[in-house]
């Protein structure tokens, strides 16, 4: 039996589950609203893109570096005390970020509303699952997984209608509420529960071997299209760099007894494969979130609303199934859901993989709706697969890890998927522009029609660019999901390779 507080009841539940829900959600917003903004705060500061670029790299930079941190410092400081103060540094940068004057200010403090906000994500699930009685934490993890899933979809949609109709401040600003509701609330109710503290060392080494590591590998991430990656110098330095700290980092932390972050967690069969499920399952997903709209808006001529609208589909039975899942958890057969879940993603990637120029608004929203249902059958289940065995003083050590492995492996599908996506469209532009010359009939003909529309025969070849153009890419769309849909199948058999308990439940508190 787990030896901590009793579980809350009643509006005290509510409250904190309304509170950390929302604070998991503001956190996670706050990685993606920029996205779609950056253009916007570019010209307002007077710099280029790619110099706005870096409001999004150092917040990434920071929250990668944080995030494993989590175990380490709520055994220093406490589970709560460590939750609300990320939450109120959270808002206070957030409030600082938008008052920036100049890009230097917004950098500095999103890269420390980044390192802030590491301990969020894992905390809020710990706190929750030490709120709620056996029975009902599996409806609490439903409702977590929820703002996990739908917070991605939803920053692009926020910032762009923010970007368009307000001052871009606003995208910081609106979590001044919901951040200070969060932080005084778990105060309240959470302050006389709080996780007991213990004095460990603090492993030096082992945290500089991190930083270093996870600091340069997530920069080469997040510039590295921009570089064209290991052709440049810099890049290549990076991830070299990246390579030898990580691997010192795994050895030290498998010889050293007190480390800064618990790799012998791997140790446990059903953690070890359910970070695999989790990481690569998230790195697929993030893969195609990405290259999705890029596909509307580059090739089918959709506005950033339009594919925003045709996106967010993906979140209607994520809504309705998710605490419906996590309130059965315990009775259903957790590998079995989670085949399911990878068997119907990989089905919506080549459902995707089928689609041709000419498809209709409704074509492209069906996937969407259908990959929901995928969704939320792979995240909780999984999640409970991969927490099974951990006992509740490692919890918040488990939690922190895997979230940073899928935040890691999020990273890394939108890296892989860019930059692929753009490297099979290049090959199918070079197979066809080979059948455009003077031999070929058929290319004669159209140049030839065109210009019987009226066309000089500098505009004909103009629109022949584009229709390659609009081709490859469409054919680089169709092969990128078809491979997304061989990961997913083969995360399939992974699934197999768990071993869980009967009744497994999702926190390891029994």
């Amino acid at each position: 039996m787990s030896s901590g507080p009793a579980p809350l009841h009643g509006i005290a539940l509510l409250m904190v589950t309304i509170a950390a829900s929302f604070s998991t959600f503001m956190e996670i917003l706050d990685i993606t609203v920029c996205n779609v903004s950056v253009p916007t705060i570019s010209g307002a500061m007077g710099v280029s893109t790619n110099q706005g670029t870096w409001i999004i790299s150092a917040y990434s930079v920071a929250a990668a570096i944080a995030v494993p941190l989590t175990g380490w410092m709520s055994k220093r400081i406490g589970e709560a005390r460590l939750f609300v103060f990320s939450v109120l540094a959270f808002t206070l940068m957030s409030t600082l970020a938008a008052m920036s004057q100049n890009l230097t200010m917004l950098v500095v403090f999103r890269l420390m509303q980044g390192f802030v906000s590491g301990p969020m994500v894992p905390l809020s699930q710990t706190l929750l699952v030490r709120s709620y009685p056996p029975e009902k934490r599996g409806a609490a993890m439903g409702i977590w997984a929820m703002t996990v899933i739908l917070a991605p979809i939803c920053g692009p949609l926020l910032g762009g209608y923010i970007s368009d109709n307000y001052h871009w401040s606003w995208i910081f600003l609106v979590n001044i509420p919901i951040g200070l509701f969060g932080a005084i609330t778990i105060w309240i109710l959470m302050r006389h529960r709080d996780s007991a503290i213990t004095r460990v060392p603090l492993d030096k080494i082992g945290l500089a071997l991190m930083v270093v590591g996870i600091g340069c590998l997530q920069l080469m991430l997040e510039i590295g299209h921009d570089y064209d990656w290991f052709a440049s110098p810099y890049i290549t330095a990076l991830g070299l760099t990246a390579l030898v700290s990580l691997t010192f980092f795994i050895a030290w932390g498998v010889m050293s007894e007190h480390t800064i972050v618990d790799l012998h967690l791997f140790r446990d069969i059903n953690f070890r494969y359910g970070v695999i499920l989790m990481s690569v399952g998230f790195m697929t997903y993030f893969g195609t979130v990405v290259i999705f709209p890029l596909w509307l808006q580059l090739v089918m001529g959709y506005t950033a609303a339009q594919a925003g609208m045709a996106t967010a589909p993906i979140g209607i039975f994520t809504l309705l199934l998710s605490p419906i899942i996590g309130r059965n958890i315990t009775k259903l057969n957790l590998r079995v859901l989670a085949t399911f879940a990878f068997a119907v993603m990989g089905a919506v990637a080549v459902w995707n993989g089928m689609m041709s120029l000419d498809v209709g608004f409704w074509d492209v929203v069906s996937p969407r709706l259908v990959q929901g249902i995928g969704m939320s059958c792979f995240f909780l289940p999984v999640q409970a697969l991969m927490l099974s065995n951990i006992t509740p003083d490692h919890m918040a050590a488990a939690s922190g890890l895997s979230n940073f492995l899928r935040t890691l492996g999020a990273a890394i599908g939108t890296a892989i998927s860019v930059t692929t996506w753009e490297h099979l469209a290049l090959l199918s532009r070079a197979q066809l522009s080979e059948n455009i010359n003077a031999y070929n009939p058929a290319a004669t003909l159209y140049i030839e029609r065109l210009q019987a529309t009226g066309l000089s025969r500098e505009q004909a070849y103009a629109v022949l660019d584009h229709t390659l153009f609009t081709q490859s890419y469409m054919v680089a769309t169709n092969e990128f999901f078809l491979y997304s849909s061989v990961l997913f199948f083969m995360l399939m058999g992974v699934v197999w390779l768990t071993r869980p308990r009967k009744a497994a439940a999702l926190t390891g508190g029994h």
